[in-house]
């Protein structure tokens, strides 16, 4: 007798065969020469689910680790951290600055730095809370609902009167979705992957240190979270761990997702605790991203993390992305859509029409287009650019544009929460989460966010 899986009975999100034709995507946009495999890859993701589908995408696995690069492809993107380094853009945050800036550190009041500290994670906590509500939905049902509660451009938190009898039916995304967290029927802000990983980097620090290396952060992974807490890269990442495979070994087996936006969200707990030193706030994140993520997935999480710690020095918009950038690749996929986008915020193009270009060029219906990590790095941007610094703009422009929304006002909650302070966020914001996070890492369950800001102020001072 031979035994055989079911792969229809398991995650398909950490199998390899379901997830051919991101697979391809995702090749073709790293510059692998596979166009003439396209037909295949097709063919291929269309047989139903068993073992020759598996057998067949293990082929096409080999044929995409060992295809050549396309002839003249402009990017360069390293994923070793020497190699990031080593082609970062010879401009903004140099050492120089930076140890100037944390010097300033030092001599800033603590009791400020405290109340940035607090804005950094009550301002990710709301934000994520904000897009919690819808995430996963598109904007041809997120537009209309918006519209018919009055919350149109979103200016506050979608409630549950605003979801009509009707919209239950008809929408996609309330058949879907079971169960929906609205802020006027939660006392606390309930676990979400977002705020997660916040959490579990300060257990990091506080069992290892800054020392830490990413094979601690793969087996901390594995003892303080749920393999079903993880989604996509971070799946397939717990799925090689367990099949033996190390960092950095592990973000690239079998792993469609590795530019996905997983990574980008773990970032912010490096950069609170490096106020004012981005270079290292971007190191921190590299060990974290490496294991799951390669390039721009890398980069999201370097380009967050070093925007943070900027961000507790600056109030300049403009600086804190641009501080963010000088950590990544010059000549990376990431560092030139941002470039674009800048140079459209300097060119006077309009919110909307900056907003509807992210959406030309990326796909929200397809879940490479919505869950890359250069599409909601360009929604972050853009909500930074365009919110002019105003916290509840920021992150409503976030949500309300669609693709990953609760990462993105998370992200754009958080740095601006780490700009201006608790003080910056208003009342209407925080107060539905009662200062309490709930997540799922083992050993935390509720907790005061009052407890969590000073944890982070002993891993800042030692």
């Amino acid at each position: 007798m031979r035994l055989r899986p079911d792969y229809t009975k398991g995650r398909t999100e950490a199998l390899y065969a379901p997830q051919l034709q991101n697979e391809y995507w995702q090749s073709v946009a790293e510059g692998k020469d596979i166009t003439q495999y396209e037909a295949l890859f097709r063919a291929v993701s269309e047989m139903p689910l068993d073992e020759n589908k598996v057998k067949m995408a293990d082929v096409l696995f080999d044929i995409v680790l060992d295809a050549p690069m396309k002839e003249g492809y402009p990017y360069v993107e390293p994923s070793d951290l020497e190699g990031i380094r080593g082609e970062r853009p010879h401009s903004g945050w140099a050492k120089g600055k930076e140890r100037r800036s944390g010097e300033e550190v030092h001599s800033m009041e603590k009791e400020r730095l405290r109340e940035k500290v607090h804005g950094a994670w009550m301002g990710r906590i709301c934000g994520c809370l904000l897009g919690k509500t819808v995430e996963g939905i598109h904007t041809d049902e997120l537009v209309p609902l918006l519209k018919q509660s009055g919350n149109y451009p979103m200016h506050r938190y979608i409630r549950s009167t605003d979801v009509t009898d009707q919209m239950k039916m008809n929408y996609r995304y309330f058949k879907q979705r079971p169960l929906v967290f609205y802020a006027d029927k939660v006392s606390y802000m309930p676990f979400d992957d977002d705020m997660n990983y916040v959490v579990l980097a300060q257990t990091l620090i506080e069992k290892y240190g800054r020392g830490f290396a990413p094979c601690d952060v793969a087996w901390e992974w594995q003892r303080l979270q749920p393999v079903t807490s993880y989604y996509t890269a971070e799946a397939v990442a717990c799925r090689n761990f367990a099949l033996g495979f190390q960092p950095p070994d592990s973000a690239m087996y079998q792993n469609p997702f590795r530019e996905w936006i997983g990574a980008q969200i773990r970032g912010d707990y490096f950069g609170y605790i490096n106020p004012g030193k981005p270079e290292e706030a971007a190191m921190l994140a590299w060990k974290d991203a490496s294991i799951s993520h390669v390039k721009n997935g890398i980069y999201g999480e370097m380009f967050v993390a070093a925007m943070l710690a900027v961000a507790a020095m600056t109030d300049d918009i403009h600086e804190i992305i641009r501080g963010g950038m000088a950590q990544i690749p010059e000549k990376s996929r990431l560092y030139r859509h941002l470039e674009t986008m800048l140079g459209w915020y300097r060119d006077g193009v309009g919110e909307k029409e900056c907003f509807d270009r992210i959406h030309e060029e990326w796909d929200e219906y397809t879940l490479y287009g919505w869950c890359h990590t250069i599409s909601n790095a360009m929604v972050v941007t853009a909500s930074l650019l365009y919110g002019g610094g105003d916290y509840g703009k920021s992150i409503c422009l976030a949500v309300q544009t669609g693709f990953d929304t609760d990462c993105n006002g998370a992200t754009v909650g958080s740095i601006l929460g780490m700009r201006g302070g608790i003080s910056a966020i208003s009342e209407e914001w925080t107060s539905p989460v009662n200062g309490t996070l709930e997540s799922t890492i083992s050993g935390m369950g509720k907790s005061a966010v009052t407890d969590l800001v000073e944890v982070t102020m002993k891993h800042i001072e030692g």
